[in-house]
């Protein structure tokens, strides 16, 4: 069994909002961790992600820290830098299409809305993580990800809406911070066109880089 730390924590990037993101390795199932503070994955399909080249992997090999092993290694260090990642075009059209179906629920009512808006911020940063891992080299795994593309494809959305979005996902998931009234979500609302737009260039932008960029099957060289 190993047990490790990563995001937030180990980027130095800890505010009072965040939490501490924690892997647990195992081999089938062990009573002493919970779904609700771990991670938990096998080791087989931890392997599994290192030869996809996905993008957990790669958080977890730029991004973590050993805190226990059972048997004294550690295994992540030991499977090495993950393969490339190839589904950065099919991946950043599933984020756009998550962004399109909660957009959908918003937008013909309201009784999901902390839901949706979180959903919405969901596709925000992990379509910009598939992108900036896939497309640039320069991976962005933190929850500002969505904030650090550059021109020509900056998020254009205010910084107001962008944080209203991310006390939503907080509400979400942990249940804590200051609730979303119904003027915010509007206002958030009222730029959804302007995120289409964007997601529709990130995903252009992905497969015009996959047509030009197509290889074979070596690790990608990221640092």
């Amino acid at each position: 069994m190993h047990i490790y730390a990563f995001g937030s924590v180990c980027r130095g990037e800890v505010t009072p909002d965040s939490d501490i993101d924690l892997l647990a390795l195992v081999d089938g199932h062990d009573s002493r961790f919970s779904e609700r503070s771990y991670s938990i994955y096998s080791y087989k399909k931890m392997r599994k992600m290192w030869e996809e080249g996905s993008p957990f992997a790669w958080h977890l090999f730029l991004e973590s820290r050993l805190l226990f092993a059972e048997d004294g290694t550690d295994f992540l260090e030991e499977l090495g830098q993950p393969m490339r990642y190839r589904k950065y075009v099919a991946d950043c059209i599933k984020f756009k299409d998550v962004f399109n179906s909660a957009r959908n629920s918003l937008e013909t009512g309201r009784e999901s809305s902390i839901f949706d808006l979180s959903a919405v911020f969901l596709s925000l940063r992990n379509i910009s993580t598939c992108y900036s891992l896939g497309v640039l080299n320069a991976p962005m795994f933190s929850r500002h990800a969505a904030l650090s593309l550059t021109d020509p494809l900056s998020l254009p959305l205010s910084s107001t809406s962008y944080a209203v979005l991310e006390r939503a996902r907080i509400l979400c998931t942990r249940g804590a911070g200051a609730p979303v009234d119904d003027q915010e979500a509007e206002a958030v609302m009222d730029e959804f066109d302007r995120i289409d737009s964007w997601m529709t260039s990130i995903v252009e932008s992905a497969r015009e880089h996959e047509r030009i960029h197509q290889s074979g099957g070596s690790p990608a060289k990221i640092s």
